[in-house]
């Protein structure tokens, strides 16, 4: 149109005036009719966040704007609002924790639009939940439900809550800490939200609410364990690294990648496509190995075998200590043969020789390398032995030459 414009009626505008005179007379399409979702009792929960009030921040003195959690039941309207300063993967499981406790229960599904808390990739027929949120809502006997993209109107129920609690009771005020601001809006959720005519319902929200509780779920005797998690790759070792740690994967994960889960008791080996537990372990202290007797090699590799044998090479101590050692730490000690071998050719096979010989000889300590190292560091300084059994004893010169005297001189 514009080309046509220009070409043939001589128009000297810009595309830009073509294309807005033409966007008004397109005009915009009529509303469309929303259908009213009617959910049973105790069946949904819809939850979303909104923007909370402005709450004067402990650590650096201003204020700031925080952010509201809002869960809203399908059945009675009835809402649980939390604000918190930040927001992660384990706060927003947190948060609906908070919301099931205030509750007394939990709802079997949990509506929710797209955010990366909850949803690593959106698709509507198979969504990819973000593990920890899917955890923790199985353990209330919950599964969520992420929305269509760019649809609202699914959840409408808890954006209108979010909506209602914004412009009455928080609009325009300003708090001194967060724990003032809940007080706040849990005493406005009483006494106001709660005893409200619904518009939609045309009931009190209390009084529905009093109906739907029954129908909740229970809650679980013991609260979820919350936990990270990570993708790993199974290192040459066998082993997958956590926090500075190592934690064994079954034999022929090598070089493959696996899924991890931690907390502060014990870590979990996940299969990547399937999520089976593979392995758990106990946690353990930087620098240290957990390797139970089934992931230990059944039979020595190659290479270690070399590795024995140029130990029994080095010296008859130096064998058997590498032996013992390879026997009693199995693949951890590998690097700490190698180290061995290392001083050998350092200091000379014979001191190395002696200085595991030593370590033998004090009951081969926790780190038999680390204690040959040092010794050959400081060990005292060579000197001539008096008796050696290559040189005969000085008596029996003296003997030789005296008899080889009287010989000669017979009288």
């Amino acid at each position: 149109m514009y080309q046509d414009l220009v070409d043939d009626h001589g128009f000297a505008g810009r595309y830009q005036s073509v294309k807005r005179f033409v966007r008004q007379l397109r005009g915009r399409p009529g509303p469309q009719a929303c259908a009213v979702i009617v959910t049973p009792p105790g069946e949904e929960a819809q939850v979303d966040y909104g923007s909370g009030p402005m709450v004067r921040d402990p650590h650096s003195g201003r204020y700031r704007r925080t952010r509201m959690f809002v869960l809203t039941l399908g059945y009675s309207r009835k809402a649980v609002r939390l604000l918190t300063f930040q927001s992660s993967t384990r706060v927003w499981a947190e948060l609906h924790e908070q919301a099931f406790r205030r509750l007394g229960g939990t709802t079997r599904t949990v509506v929710l639009d797209n955010l990366g808390e909850g949803v690593l990739k959106p698709d509507i027929y198979d969504p990819a939940l973000n593990p920890l949120y899917r955890d923790m809502l199985a353990h209330y006997g919950a599964v969520a439900l992420p929305c269509h993209v760019r649809d609202p109107d699914r959840k409408g129920k808890v954006e209108r809550s979010v909506g209602h609690a914004k412009n009455t009771p928080l609009k325009g005020l300003r708090f001194e800490s967060l724990a003032e601001a809940q007080v706040y809006l849990d005493r406005w959720e009483q006494h106001w939200a709660d005893t409200r005519i619904h518009g939609i319902t045309k009931r009190q929200v209390a009084a529905m609410f009093a109906e739907e509780k029954p129908a909740l779920l229970p809650l679980p005797v013991e609260p979820f364990r919350f936990y990270q998690f990570g993708d790993r790759r199974v290192n040459l070792d066998g082993c997958v690294e956590v926090d500075a740690a190592y934690y064994s994967a079954p034999p022929g994960w090598i070089g493959r990648n696996v899924k991890v889960q931690w907390d502060g008791r014990c870590v979990r080996v996940l299969d990547p496509r399937t999520g089976q537990l593979l392995r758990e372990h106990l946690r353990q202290q930087r620098g240290d190995y957990r390797i139970p007797d089934e992931d230990r090699p059944a039979h020595t590799p190659r290479t270690t075998q070399q590795l024995l044998a140029r130990c029994g090479k080095v010296g008859t101590h130096a064998g058997t200590l590498a032996e013992q050692m390879y026997r009693e730490q199995g693949v951890v000690a590998i690097r700490r043969i190698q180290g061995l071998l290392g001083l050998a050719r350092k200091h000379g096979a014979a001191l190395t020789d002696d200085g595991c010989a030593a370590a033998l000889e004090v009951g081969v300590p926790a780190n038999p390398y680390r204690f040959v190292r040092r010794w050959l560091e400081r060990r005292p300084q060579l000197t001539l032995r008096q008796v050696d059994p290559i040189i005969r004893q000085l008596t029996l010169y003296r003997d030789f030459i005296d008899n080889k005297t009287q010989e000669n001189n017979p009288t």
